[in-house]
């Protein structure tokens, strides 16, 4: 079987795989990484939004072969590590305002805001609203009032 490598949450792993299995199954099944959830596997939902090289993308869409043994892919459990404390400010903001309900988005939610507001300090400014009418990650418990004001009170604290 083929062999890959790359960065998982600040470590070099090497999987030994099929080309062509998608980027969420190794980080889940076989390295058991399981923040990134699985809802529909085709690039919709965003339940699965991690970060490769500090933007967000969705392992569900990718295959392990298009990823670089220079990539490094970031989930919910290694974003705390990017800041160096035990929760990274965006996480804290979830909690400040309450904003789980079932939970299940809330990982890929969180990625998808921070890599926003990472993209707009790229590029000079603030987050906007209109950046977080960008954001398509699904919340099927409609909690999305409050995932606008984490986001907003996140971006203060990053």
């Amino acid at each position: 079987m083929p062999e890959h490598t790359f960065k998982l949450n600040g470590k070099q792993i090497t999987v030994d795989v099929e080309d062509d299995v998608r980027l969420l199954w190794v980080i889940r099944d076989l390295l058991g990484v399981t923040g990134p959830k699985y809802g529909c596997g085709i690039n919709v939902c965003k339940a699965c939004t991690s970060h490769i090289n500090g933007k967000a993308f969705n392992p569900c869409a990718v295959q392990v072969k298009d990823v670089e043994a220079s990539d490094e892919i970031t989930t919910i459990e290694g974003l705390p590590d990017t800041v160096g404390e035990e929760l990274h400010p965006m996480q804290e903001a979830w909690l400040d305002h309450d904003v789980v309900q079932c939970g299940y988005c809330q990982p890929g939610q969180i990625m998808a805001a921070v890599a926003k507001v990472k993209q707009a300090r790229a590029k000079g400014r603030e987050i906007t609203d209109a950046d977080i009418e960008e954001i398509r990650n699904v919340c099927r418990c409609g909690t999305y009032f409050r995932i606008r004001e984490a986001i907003k009170d996140g971006s203060t604290r990053m």
